[in-house]
């Protein structure tokens, strides 16, 4: 299911190696460490959290609430996001505004709760980006001013 995944679980890789697995998509995860780092108390934690199929990713969390995590891939990266179902309205009210691939995530989401669920979502573009921290912001509401 996912390809190019840093998938050798005894091999713990470093900034550099993460860096030069992901090329460009580096910089738009670290754009996203950024924002998130202005929005939270951040917490980033190196893990290989399910099993082979995921491989090596990072943790978000905001002190011990869990935001997200994200998986390296060449020039990208996968978000992996629960949205609980009592925040599934704030995200309906602001999915016409939202890009069409994000809205299709959510159709498609992963069952979990009264209507949530998980969204996997390969970040590629800055808007994509954007999207994936609105959604960010409905599961946690940011604690800083940005």
């Amino acid at each position: 299911m996912w390809t190019g995944r840093m998938l050798d679980k005894n091999a713990v890789p470093d900034e550099a190696a993460i860096r030069g697995h992901m090329g460009r998509g580096f910089e738009r995860l670290m754009k996203m460490e950024a924002h998130l780092t202005a929005s939270y108390d951040l917490v980033r934690e190196l893990k290989f959290p399910f099993g082979n199929e995921y491989g090596w990713g990072y943790k978000f969390s905001h002190k011990k609430s869990h935001l997200c995590y994200t998986f390296f891939e060449p020039d990208g990266f996968t978000v992996m996001l629960q949205i609980p179902g009592k925040q599934v309205s704030a995200v309906e009210e602001i999915l016409p505004s939202l890009l069409p691939k994000t809205k299709k995530l959510w159709d498609e989401r992963y069952p979990c709760g009264e209507n949530g669920g998980w969204i996997h979502y390969r970040v590629e573009t800055d808007e994509e980006l954007s999207d994936v921290c609105k959604l960010i912001h409905i599961k946690k509401k940011p604690t800083k001013r940005t």
